[in-house]
């Protein structure tokens, strides 16, 4: 996201924030893909937002941002302290590669904005999958969700889609995607899905 310059993580901080209302329903469909309550819940990469509904919502037992790049840092620890979450919400600092998140430590691995903008950065498929613990999830892609109404997306779409192509939004296909994950060897634990948005859901296999 460097190469960008300052630019991009003002119109990233701008496109969380024009979010704020999606969030409550977007967590809605995390919840129902992830299937269950508790364990370790992490948001990772520059467009986090969704992590503070996910905890208000109950969806597990701890919280963590792993943020990427470093300017994006100031912006989330300010987010903790407006949604009254700095007790509950940990951030750890990390990369494209989650190289600061531990192996097989997260039950539930949101990464949105994950597939479209890579002159900004690639999405780690195995990294992803190195974080998981068996009978793990990971919801990476993006969209408002299947929950979202459409008084709350018709007010900010235009926004939205303009913010995204100024921050470097390209076009992705699921046939994309699909041969992304056969070169990771992770095709068979993936599913995408184009419900709500463009999303691959990935579990970890349960080791028990």
């Amino acid at each position: 996201m460097h190469n960008k310059g300052t630019g991009a993580f003002s119109l990233a901080r701008d496109i969380n924030s024009l979010w704020n209302g999606v969030y409550p329903y977007l967590a809605r469909h995390i919840a129902e893909v992830y299937g269950r309550r508790g364990g370790a819940v992490m948001e990772a990469g520059p467009f986090c937002g969704v992590i503070h509904e996910l905890a208000r919502q109950g969806v597990g037992d701890t919280f963590s941002i792993a943020s990427f790049p470093e300017q994006m840092r100031a912006y989330y620890a300010e987010q903790l302290e407006i949604h009254g979450q700095t007790d509950s919400i940990t951030i750890i600092d990390t990369d494209p590669g989650l190289t600061g998140v531990d192996d097989a430590s997260v039950d539930l691995l949101v990464f949105r904005g994950a597939l479209f903008f890579p002159s900004l950065f690639t999405v780690d498929y195995r990294a992803v999958q190195r974080a998981l613990k068996p009978a793990g999830c990971a919801f990476v892609g993006g969209g408002f969700g299947k929950y979202t109404p459409p008084g709350v997306i018709s007010p900010i779409a235009d926004r939205s889609r303009l913010l995204n192509l100024l921050i470097g939004k390209e076009e992705v296909t699921t046939d994309m995607i699909m041969r992304d994950l056969s070169e990771n060897g992770i095709a068979g634990s993936s599913v995408i899905t184009t419900e709500g948005g463009l999303w691959i859901i990935m579990r970890k296999e349960d080791e028990g």
